[in-house]
């Protein structure tokens, strides 16, 4: 599960590796993302700014609507459930990453492992985004089963899109596209660090 990505590039550079313009006002994100905050994404020819969520209402129990949550993965066996499908047909978009975290360890001290390319190089996850009232523009990563190294950390990872297929998920039809939401098969670097989940350090 994907709860957290960094992106150490600046917005300029990550424009000119997708061959994308930047949206005016796409660079102001921090290299750590986390659900519910902003991102950027690779959609329509263009380098943009969105939230990283779809919203999700929610009622409490006395029937009072509650700050919506951020579903931030869109897992890749659900992509045809009224959720995500409409998006995935529609409005797909690659997400740029320097390296994804995975939490490891006992509960209460859980420890971030950091999963990325061998050169340290930007790599595009597959992703989703549509409009919402809530927060604008938002986006979802979509998550297929792990592999290799990543499945030493979890059983899922996101959907990794090789550079010479980038073009193929964004505007091939959606079941060329979905068949691209497979676990990744080339190599990944990990880093498992003392860093706690929520901050701080291990002893």
């Amino acid at each position: 599960m994907c709860n957290l990505y960094r992106m150490t590039r600046t917005a300029d550079e990550i424009a000119q590796l997708f061959d994308v313009k930047l949206v005016a006002g796409g660079g102001n994100v921090g290299e750590e993302v986390y659900p519910g905050y902003p991102g950027l994404v690779v959609a329509e020819g263009e380098l943009r700014q969105m939230h990283w969520g779809f919203p999700l209402s929610r009622r409490g129990k006395h029937g009072d609507m509650l700050k919506p949550k951020p579903v931030n993965n869109a897992r890749s066996d659900k992509l045809e459930g009224p959720f995500w499908h409409a998006s995935f047909v529609k409005r797909r978009c690659l997400v740029p990453m320097t390296g994804y975290a995975e939490a490891e360890g006992a509960k209460g001290n859980k420890t971030r492992s950091w999963l990325s390319l061998p050169d340290g190089e930007p790599f595009a996850a597959a992703g989703v985004w549509r409009y919402s009232d809530e927060w604008g523009e938002v986006y979802s990563v979509v998550l297929t089963d792990a592999a290799g190294t990543a499945a030493e950390v979890h059983t899922r990872m996101p959907a990794i899109i090789p550079r010479e297929q980038w073009r193929t998920y964004l505007e091939a039809e959606p079941r060329r596209a979905f068949k691209l939401c497979r676990p990744y098969e080339g190599e990944l670097a990990l880093d498992r660090t003392r860093q706690l989940w929520g901050g701080g350090w291990a002893d």
